[in-house]
């Protein structure tokens, strides 16, 4: 019975910036493996960005230096501070986490980048 719960998302000016903040319940999320995936219409949904319980970052080519995620572990939450956003980073993001062969998903937060 874990939730995650996604906030942060909107709209957003060509080269401006953006936080997106998961929030999860129950325990164990230390040990969790948390990541931000993206998801357009008629696309597959990417992997954005991961951080693994023990801190270590992975980052899609297309974000790298623009895109940072971080967990807090006392709180329970994995942020996303996305800067430089491009219109081609417009899409629904959502929230992961994965500890074992079980898997949780938020219900996802729109980003739209447009001028």
């Amino acid at each position: 019975q874990v939730q995650l719960v996604e906030s942060g998302g909107g709209l957003v000016q060509p080269g401006g910036s953006l936080r997106l903040s998961c929030a999860a319940s129950g325990s164990g999320f230390g040990t969790y493996t948390m990541g931000w995936y993206r998801q357009t219409p008629g696309a597959q949904r990417e992997l954005v960005a991961q951080i693994l319980s023990i801190g270590e970052t992975i980052y899609a080519d297309s974000v790298k230096g623009r895109f940072t995620i971080s967990r807090d572990n006392a709180k329970n939450t994995v942020d996303l501070q996305m800067n430089t956003l491009k219109p081609e980073d417009s899409a629904v993001y959502y929230c992961n986490g994965k500890r074992g062969w079980r898997t949780y998903w938020g219900q996802g937060t729109q980003v739209t980048v447009s001028s």
